[in-house]
């Protein structure tokens, strides 16, 4: 089973753009975790949505792969999650859309692709 792990940050107006940087760049150490499956995490942004309406102020995305709910609560009781949460992301948000959903079954072999393909 994989479960998919979606986060949408929106960071208050007085944040900096270096900030917002490291932020992403602390983020993307959590791939490293076991628990995230394959180390399948992806963080991205600014928004190229158009119209930019649309993404409704949301400034970075995170994307991560995990094999159940359990893999997902292990990944968010971390250690190193709960320090770039609340050193770079709490005490700054404005906004936090999350939303999980367990992968279907017949939809399940669109998780699996070759490590190679992943410059593992």
């Amino acid at each position: 089973m994989t479960l998919v792990h979606i986060v949408l940050f929106k960071f208050r107006s007085d944040v900096s753009e270096e900030h917002k940087k490291t932020f992403v760049t602390e983020l993307k150490k959590l791939k490293h975790l076991s628990c995230v499956k394959a180390g399948r995490l992806l963080v991205g942004g600014p928004s190229v949505t158009d119209p930019i309406e649309r993404s409704k102020g949301f400034q970075i995305a995170l994307v991560s792969y995990h094999e159940n709910q359990e893999a997902l609560a292990e990944y968010q009781a971390s250690d190193e999650h709960h320090r770039v949460t609340s050193t770079y992301m709490f005490p700054y948000k404005e906004d936090l859309v999350r939303f999980d959903f367990e992968v279907d079954e017949e939809d399940e072999y669109m998780c699996q692709f070759p490590l190679g393909s992943l410059g593992i």
